[in-house]
């Protein structure tokens, strides 16, 4: 009897010192993970959407994409372009016919040439409607490309674009393995590694965990200083935070604004805050009562104190806004109306005035609804929003949806008042000025002003930089006269760099190739 409860003790203790030291391995399992010395980490706000550069306009896809594939031209770290698979280019003085000269002997990461008829395939390619490509429109101004020679390559353009250079920069004109998609078609994307132009190849993607990039070992330039690339999907800001708290991070391209202060105490250096190429706001339904009618529209622009919503409620130093085209891309600075300087009692009284006009008092007061996407920052606005019409006679509701179904009923038209805003593809005002043309599928208000449409076409035919920018200015000033949108601030970069970082500079585009980027140690 003794031995076996002598037995079963010690068999007792051997099933706690196991259990003791499961518990340990789970333990030191669950700590995190220092990346590797020679990976860079960087955490993006969403998932990659594809790996086909056609088929994307997300920011995280394009990010992902300008690694791996190069166009003509390329951007440098600090957001401005230089040649990239071009080792030139020239234009006629109407700024109508470029030619570009394309780098010899260039070719893709599996050895396959790449010739100026590669960038005839790719625009052909975009254009066609089974592409069904969301950027297509982008390049409208581009009338024909032609290669005359193997290393020459023409363009004819609609109407002068001082942009060209930095659109030939977007990753869906890049060079694209048109050898590979006339085999594949669109499995070309599942080529292990993937058949790239550009500083990296990718070499695997585990969806929802990360894609890894590697150097493309044919690729035209000195090798990338780093040699492989890690993109991970956050999921969201407070989980990106975290992570980057953590060291498993070195670079996250978003943080949650109440954040800053933590960020300025415990880790200085970290948060990189600048001036960005987009802009923030609210979209009217200008289809349907009551935001058909300017004076309602007007009266809620008048009644908004953007500078209080700018300073004490974001605080991270977003410029408030009165129009759509960020001052930055301006010689005339960002839009401005007169009314913007009254003083609050003055503005409501017009405000008062004007809903009046309208029809809309104390005994029938004006009742609508904002949507908005998911984000504590879009719920804060739209409640500033209220508070701010509090001394109107205005009766307002909030309804709170996911991204996507946010976004679905903006294309749909199924929405009064919504929030929306604009990350430019390009440093150019009309890129922020176009969506509101009558036939664009980012009208999201349904806006139909021929004055603006008239003032707009007469910008884009006008070549002399400065000529051109004053009239762009002259168009949005039509446009916000209208007022089929209420403008709240311009954005500014919220990114968070690691002190390993190299190399990262802050710029209106927040465009930072990997390429341009070092690890300390590596």
């Amino acid at each position: 009897m003794l031995s076996r409860q002598v037995s079963t003790a010690i068999g007792l203790l051997v099933l706690c010192l196991c259990a003791l030291a499961l518990a340990g391995c789970s333990r030191q399992q669950a700590q995190p993970q220092a990346p590797p010395d020679d990976v860079l980490i960087r955490l993006s706000d969403d998932e990659v959407k594809s790996l086909d550069p056609q088929k994307v306009s997300d920011l995280t896809s394009l990010r992902v994409a300008m690694d791996q594939f190069e166009g003509l031209t390329r951007y440098r770290g600090d957001g401005t372009v230089e040649p990239g698979l071009a080792a030139g280019w020239s234009h006629d003085p109407q700024g109508l016919i470029w030619r570009f000269v394309l780098r010899r002997g260039l070719r893709f990461s599996d050895g396959a040439p790449i010739t100026a008829e590669t960038f005839v395939a790719v625009l052909e390619r975009l254009r066609r409607g089974v592409t069904a490509s969301p950027t297509a429109g982008l390049f409208d101004v581009i009338e024909s490309m032609d290669a005359p020679e193997s290393h020459v390559l023409t363009l004819k353009l609609r109407h002068p674009f001082p942009a060209l250079t930095e659109l030939l920069a977007h990753p869906a004109i890049a060079a694209l393995p048109m050898h590979r998609i006339a085999e594949a078609g669109d499995r070309w994307t599942e080529d292990r590694p993937l058949v790239t132009s550009g500083p990296y190849r990718l070499q695997s993607w585990a969806l929802h965990d990360r894609i890894l990039l590697e150097r493309n070992p044919n690729w035209h330039d000195a090798p990338a200083p780093i040699p492989a690339i890690e993109w991970k999907p956050a999921g969201d800001k407070q989980s990106a935070f975290r992570q980057f708290r953590a060291g498993q991070a070195h670079i996250v391209s978003d943080f949650p604004s109440e954040r800053l202060d933590w960020l300025n105490r415990r880790m200085p250096g970290a948060a990189q805050i600048s001036a960005y190429r987009g802009s923030y706001y609210f979209v009217f339904n200008t289809r349907r009562p009551p935001f058909d009618d300017r004076r309602v529209r007007l009266a809620l622009n008048l009644a908004v104190e953007r500078e209080a919503i700018t300073d004490r409620l974001l605080a991270v130093g977003n410029p408030p806004a009165w129009g759509v085209v960020p001052a930055g891309l301006s010689r005339q600075g960002g839009h401005r109306p007169d009314w913007s300087f009254w003083p609050r009692q003055k503005r409501l009284s017009e405000a008062r005035r004007l809903l009046g006009e309208a029809g809309y008092g104390a005994d029938r007061p004006l009742r609508f609804e904002i949507r908005f996407n998911s984000d504590s920052d879009h719920r804060r606005v739209a409640l500033a929003l209220l508070d701010n019409w509090r001394d109107l006679p205005v009766e307002v509701r909030l309804l709170n949806t996911e991204a996507t179904l946010h976004f679905a009923s903006l294309r749909n038209g199924d929405f009064e008042l919504a929030r929306s805003g604009w990350i430019g593809d390009l440093s150019a005002p009309e890129n922020f000025l176009s969506i509101y043309r009558g036939d664009s599928p980012l009208n999201y208000p349904g806006y139909r002003g021929a004055a603006f449409e008239r003032l707009l076409e007469q910008a884009l035919a006008i070549s002399d930089p400065r000529q051109r920018d004053a009239a762009m200015a002259q168009a949005e000033a039509a446009l916000m006269e209208d007022a089929p949108v209420l403008p709240v601030h311009y954005y500014v970069t919220k990114n968070l760099v690691g002190p390993r970082v190299t190399g990262w500079r802050n710029n209106l585009a927040n465009v930072h190739p990997s390429r341009t980027l070092g690890l300390k140690g590596s």
